[in-house]
């Protein structure tokens, strides 16, 4: 599903050493949902609190993509797999924010839902106002409703999925390579919409962890 996407960011060969040691894929999963418990200020009791703050420590001077790095092995219907998706979301408006501006406006146009109304953006798309919704969903995710931001990040990739098919169809008698990749994109795009909306459904429940 997130194969098609760049990651968000560069990360050091020695940063997990710096954590953890040698960490293992049973430890890293617990670092995944213990670093999204304590980043959205709900760590449980069941946390490491040491290993929370030395992780915490990273984020703080690296940055909080580097953190994410934990989260994309994490299931997608988990506290960390929403964040991660979240970051995926925010890595590809912050990276090719153009061509994200030009796929939304076309799902805008051909969608006949209320996805363009949840997520917010007003028409025409632009890149800045993209970026201004990418900022609001991730404050909305750290320190705001967080079902309803992860409502509104379904409500975008499920708008601009719609504009990738509409533009690989545009593509494909002329640009086959292109096609193909928006239609990748497209159905990337589409899983992680869906993996959002449960996992807003979840976090209401209080089953999200």
């Amino acid at each position: 599903m997130a194969e098609h996407f760049k990651r968000p960011t560069r990360f050091s060969n020695d940063w997990f050493s710096r954590i953890e040691g040698d960490v293992d894929p049973a430890v890293r999963l617990q670092l995944a949902s213990e670093t999204a418990q304590a980043l959205l200020a709900r760590v449980r009791s069941g946390a490491d609190p040491d290993v929370v703050e030395r992780i915490l420590r990273v984020a703080r001077d690296d940055g909080i993509d580097t953190v994410a790095e934990l989260w994309s092995h994490a299931r997608p219907h988990s506290l960390p797999g929403a964040l991660w998706r979240v970051n995926l979301l925010h890595a590809l408006v912050t990276q090719r924010a153009d061509e994200a501006a030009l796929l939304y406006q076309q799902g805008a146009d051909a969608l006949p839902t209320a996805a363009p109304v949840v997520a917010g953006v007003p028409a025409p798309a632009t890149p800045d106002e993209l970026r201004s919704l990418s900022e609001t969903i991730l404050r909305g995710v750290f320190s705001g409703d967080f079902a309803l931001a992860l409502e509104r990040a379904a409500a975008f990739a499920t708008v601009t999925a719609a504009g990738a098919v509409e533009a690989a169809h545009v593509d494909e008698p002329v640009h086959p390579e292109r096609a193909g990749e928006r239609t990748r994109l497209a159905a990337s795009l589409t899983d992680i919409a869906g993996d959002l909306r449960v996992c807003a459904r979840m976090w209401r429940s209080e089953s999200l962890v």
